[in-house]
């Protein structure tokens, strides 16, 4: 408690040590940014939103210069937290700025969808909703899926007024650099999930075993142009499922299904959090597992997704832990 009363008592002083530079989560998006540039001046002619990709990097770059120069003048420890924040903040538009990458290439949700029929011999993004269908397990998983930013924001907030300002900073470029390591992979790889593909191919007007049959058919670049989501199953009426859907309906885009961020960022905060205090993880361990359950029961990932992106957050734990030691 007293570590606590004493960081709170930093975020009103000046006179704390100035931490002259780019912090390392600054360095991080500059790093991303300068990826996607590039990546805008090979693909240039073909990007269908050029002008507005192009305004808001500059925005950013802006927003950081701006808050960057106010902290130099003003070195309060409020200031350097915002710094932090503001860059988190900015997850809202790197996650739908994969999009208009990887929507130059060919949709490949036909593969996804035809692992789940071989491996699981079903389609555990209708099936499981099936088996759990009440109001009651309805609001406990778009709780848990709802809850993803907010246990970003419990780690966060645990390092920075329960450790020292070195932990926090590590843990800021970890968290950070995990999701541009997924945001690269879904650039590349262009999986909308079963939320957007069931729809595409004509479900729930045909069975969707009928149409796996046939073979899940190839969509090219259907979701260019079409974004129309299914709605999730569950219990509609929920407080959960409206605000799920709220945020759906204004931030989802087809992309970003393969693997899973929401389970390896999570396992990521999970593994930071067991090291941080052990009470911690076993606080958000709930929230945890409903929020991986969440992702296959909304539908807004295949049971591969769930599964890689399990796999996949301990090799990114890994590299994400040795750029931290460079920033």
């Amino acid at each position: 408690m007293k570590r606590i009363t004493e960081e709170i008592k930093k975020l009103l002083l000046i006179d704390q040590p100035i931490y002259k530079g780019l912090l390392g989560i600054e360095w991080m998006m500059v790093a991303y940014m300068i990826f996607t540039l590039v990546l805008i001046g090979i693909f240039h002619a073909d990007m269908q939103e050029l002008p507005l990709m192009l305004l808001g990097r500059g925005g950013i770059v802006l927003g950081t210069v701006v808050l960057y120069f106010l902290y130099r003048k003003f070195p309060y420890h409020g200031l350097l937290l915002l710094r932090f924040v503001f860059q988190f903040g900015l997850l809202a538009y790197w996650y739908p700025d994969t999009y208009q990458f990887n929507r130059l290439f060919s949709n490949m949700d036909h593969v996804f969808a035809g692992l789940d029929q071989s491996l699981f011999g079903c389609q555990p993004a209708i099936e499981f909703s099936k088996v759990l269908p009440s109001a009651f397990w309805s609001e406990a998983f778009n709780m848990g899926y709802y809850l993803y930013y907010w246990m970003i924001a419990v780690v966060f907030g645990f390092y920075f007024f329960c450790r020292s300002f070195k932990e926090f900073q590590r843990v800021g470029v970890m968290i950070i650099a995990s999701f541009f390591l997924y945001y690269i992979v879904y650039i590349f790889l262009p999986v909308a999930g079963p939320q957007f593909y069931y729809p595409a191919i004509g479900y729930p007007e045909t069975d969707i075993y009928q149409i796996a049959q046939q073979g899940f058919p190839e969509m090219g670049h259907y979701f260019n142009s079409h974004t129309e989501l299914l709605p999730a199953p569950g219990y509609q009426n929920g407080l959960f499922y409206k605000l799920v859907a709220m945020a759906q309906s204004t931030g989802e885009r087809p992309t970003a299904a393969f693997p899973s961020s929401h389970i390896g960022v999570s396992v990521i905060l999970m593994l930071l959090a067991l090291k941080g205090s052990r009470t911690l993880a076993l606080c958000m361990l709930p929230f945890f597992l409903l929020l991986c359950g969440a992702t296959v029961y909304i539908q807004a990932h295949y049971l591969v997704d769930a599964i890689a992106g399990f796999l996949t957050a301990f090799v990114a734990y890994f590299l994400v832990s040795q750029l931290a030691k460079k920033f």
